[in-house]
C-alpha cells in the first residue's frame, strides 16, 4: 500500500523535462540518474504546491478569518492529508475482507495488519 504525494509529477514527465532541458542544453545524455532526478522533480513539485498551498492560505486568512476561521485549518487538511495510520490501514483491509469479490489477503495485507497487531499491548 504505497502512496505516492498527489503532488508529484508522473515519471513520463520528468522524463519529458529531462529531455527538454538536455536539449535546451545541448547537453550530454550522461549525468543525473533517472532515480536523482524524479526525487528532485517531485521534492520541487511539492515544495512549489505548498508555497500555492501557503499563499491561498494566507488570503483566506485576510478575507475569512472573522467569518469563518476554521477555513483554514480544513483547507490544509482536504490539501494536504495525513497518511492513514498503520490501525486504519489494517482495518480498511479487514473491512475489505467482508466484500464477497475478496476472499483472501495477499503478503502485503497480512504484513500491514501483523504489524498493527505487533503494536497492541499484551
Amino acid at each position: 500500500m504505497t502512496q505516492q504525494h498527489p503532488i508529484t509529477p508522473p515519471p513520463e514527465l520528468v522524463q519529458q523535462w529531462d529531455c527538454e532541458w538536455r536539449e535546451q542544453q545541448n547537453a550530454p545524455v550522461i549525468g543525473w540518474s533517472a532515480n536523482l532526478l524524479a526525487y528532485v522533480a517531485a521534492r520541487a513539485a511539492q515544495w512549489g504546491a505548498d508555497q500555492e498551498l501557503e499563499a491561498c492560505c494566507e488570503w483566506l486568512h485576510w478575507q475569512n478569518l472573522a467569518t469563518h476561521p476554521e477555513l483554514i485549518p480544513s483547507l490544509r487538511a482536504a490539501r494536504r492529508p495525513k497518511a492513514p495510520s498503520l490501525k486504519e490501514q489494517a482495518l480498511e483491509l479487514i473491512d475489505g475482507c467482508t466484500d464477497p469479490e475478496s476472499d483472501y489477503l495477499d503478503d502485503n495485507a497480512l504484513s500491514i495488519i501483523r504489524r498493527a497487531l505487533e503494536q497492541l499491548d499484551d
